[in-house]
């Protein structure tokens, strides 16, 4: 198979002038991949605080396309006077000799994608998505961007960092320019379908329930599908059904939030007065009427909504009362992660709920896993563990690196070894909730809440001071985008909805290994948030096992390309190890 051709990358001053520096510039050669082929083309200019932002896009002629800029975007658009009138506006043309119409919108839209994930962009105003589907030259996307991104990063080291620093962003994994698998693409489709009928109908309250395990690709769908539906809302066709509609984007998880909302701030999608289009679900509530009724609402990792008041939550119920406040509103739900008695759901509501729903033909369920890069007996074994608390033989694979250590000690310093390497990405050590922890308070006798095993020990997470001096705004990034926190330990609270290359889990005491089977001893859990008893029909029950099961989960589906575990039960240390022998 021939290599594929190296791309030519030229930047310029932003002016009409680069149209005389491409004649003494440009190889006779090359320049007609610039003047006569399709291109992809970025401007650029930097803020005071030596930042950027950034305008992305695709031309068929990029002569008149540049003019047209110059000349008529300026009258429309402020950010185009910017452009305009900065003297060290540049702008930068790629073209290459396998670029169709096709190919350059997939370009483009890769690259929204990345400059969205690059720290030093602050703005982007060029905000289409134009995933295209399959045509002649799709599968050479992939190639051609990274030949693209090595000459951009080779020209501009800080507005093009390594391409691997911006595939372990969490922005990069769910921005709603991540090209959706067709499972995704359905569901996303069917849900604006039944959004525009609702609306049309005048209906209020319309639930469209997602379902999905972890891994399955409900964060990028919510992402896409919040992103499409802010920009046909800014159309300006009056026949458009969705134009003007109102659209607000709810997680009730600190971490997750950070991430949606540092990507609606770089896409223009929050406006100081309505800063509430991104938020927690109790800032919602408190902040709308029932009377004034908001047109779409999408709720993230809707299985974090409280089913109980709260100090800050009066209510009883928080998807009621976002249905209350909506027309239609957009839940993605994963039983299987509800880690709080505060957010405990009853069988038979749950059942109620999902019956509702598929009766109006209201229900999605997302059923390929997209995370874990495992063969299918790889996965198995992973769901057998947690669904059904057997441990099995670990199976052969190639693509997947499921080991169990037979100490911590080793197990960290394997994952540091991870962590090191930019190539295997953002790799951290996790643990389940069986060791104390008390937020905003430090203990008497130690420096931090420490996860112990024997004579080992590290913080638990959020206590360690930022590394590098560029990271004192580091609470903008996720826990596991922080250099720091390798020395760290997290929860479940602090990565659930967020991937790691690599996961090294410590199961706690609160998981056993009993006559053959997993077990969970609430008495040696801390999470108080799972193991007291809550209030259900009227009667305190305690519903701590499935919640310790769900936190296993939420630990064991982390690990993109790995998973390394060691457990502090004995009994389920031997069967681990054997299972990894195949003597079980």
């Amino acid at each position: 198979m021939k290599a594929l051709s190296s791309p030519v990358v030229y930047e310029f001053d932003y002016t009409e002038q680069f149209f005389n520096e491409i004649a003494s510039t440009i190889p006779d050669n090359k320049i007609k991949y610039i003047l006569n082929y399709p291109t992809v083309y970025l401007i650029n200019d930097k803020t005071k605080q030596e930042n950027f932002y950034v305008y992305v896009g695709e031309s068929t002629d990029i002569r008149r396309r540049t003019v047209e800029h110059l000349h008529g975007d300026v009258q429309k658009n402020n950010s185009w006077k910017k452009f305009a009138n900065s003297d060290t506006s540049k702008m930068l043309v790629i073209g290459h000799d396998h670029f169709n119409k096709s190919l350059t919108l997939d370009i483009e839209n890769k690259l929204m994608q990345y400059m969205t994930s690059v720290e030093s962009v602050n703005y982007i105003f060029n905000q289409r998505a134009n995933q295209q589907n399959e045509y002649f030259t799709s599968d050479e996307v992939d190639d051609i961007f990274s030949k693209i991104w090595q000459k951009l990063h080779q020209k501009n080291k800080k507005l093009f960092p390594a391409e691997s620093i911006i595939r372990d962003s969490a922005i990069f994994k769910a921005s709603p320019f991540n090209k959706l698998k067709e499972e995704q693409l359905d569901a996303k489709n069917k849900i604006i379908m039944k959004t525009e009928e609702a609306l049309s109908r005048n209906e209020d309250g319309q639930l469209i329930l997602v379902e999905g395990e972890a891994g399955t690709g409900k964060t990028v769908l919510m992402s896409s599908l919040f992103y499409e539906l802010k920009q046909i809302s800014n159309e300006e066709e009056e026949n458009v059904l969705l134009n003007q509609i109102s659209c607000h984007l709810l997680v009730n998880h600190k971490e997750q939030l950070k991430v949606y909302q540092q990507i609606a701030k770089k896409l223009g999608l929050i406006e100081k007065k309505h800063s509430d289009v991104v938020c927690n679900p109790t800032s919602f509530i408190n902040n709308h009427d029932p009377e004034g009724k908001v047109d779409v609402v999408i709720v993230d990792e809707a299985h974090l909504l409280w089913t109980q008041g709260k100090q800050s939550y009066q209510g009883e119920n928080q998807l009621d009362d976002i249905l209350a406040r909506a027309r239609v509103v957009v839940a993605v739900f994963d039983r299987n992660q509800i880690l709080s008695r505060e957010q405990f759901w009853e069988e038979e509501r749950l059942l109620e709920m999902t019956h509702e729903a598929n009766l109006k033909g209201n229900y999605i369920e997302l059923q390929n896993q997209l995370r874990i890069n495992a063969n299918q007996r790889t996965i198995n074994w992973i769901r057998e563990m947690i669904d059904e608390q057997k441990v099995q033989n670990i199976p052969n694979d190639n693509e997947y690196d499921l080991r169990v250590f037979h100490t911590v000690e080793e197990m960290y310093e394997a994952i540091k070894e991870k962590a090191k390497d930019e190539e295997y990405g953002i790799s951290r050590i996790l643990a389940t909730f069986d060791w104390e922890y008390k937020d905003k308070k430090k203990p008497e006798d130690e420096d931090y809440w420490r996860v112990k095993v024997g004579d080992w020990s590290l913080p638990w997470n959020l206590q360690l001071k930022p590394v590098n001096p560029r990271e004192v705004n580091s609470k903008e990034l996720s826990w596991a985008e922080q250099a720091q926190t390798i020395n760290e330990v997290g929860s479940t609270f602090t990565i659930q909805g967020f991937d790691l290359n690599y996961a090294a889990v410590i199961i706690g005491p609160s998981v056993k290994y009993r006559n053959g089977h997993i077990v969970f001893d609430k008495s040696a859990s801390k999470n108080k948030k799972a193991i007291h008893r809550r209030n259900l029909n009227n009667e305190m029950q305690d519903v701590s096992k499935p919640l310790l099961n769900n936190e296993l989960n939420v630990l064991l589906t982390r690990g993109v390309n790995g998973l390394y575990i060691y457990a502090v039960d004995q009994e389920l240390q031997e069967a681990l190890l054997k299972a990894q022998k195949g003597e079980i």
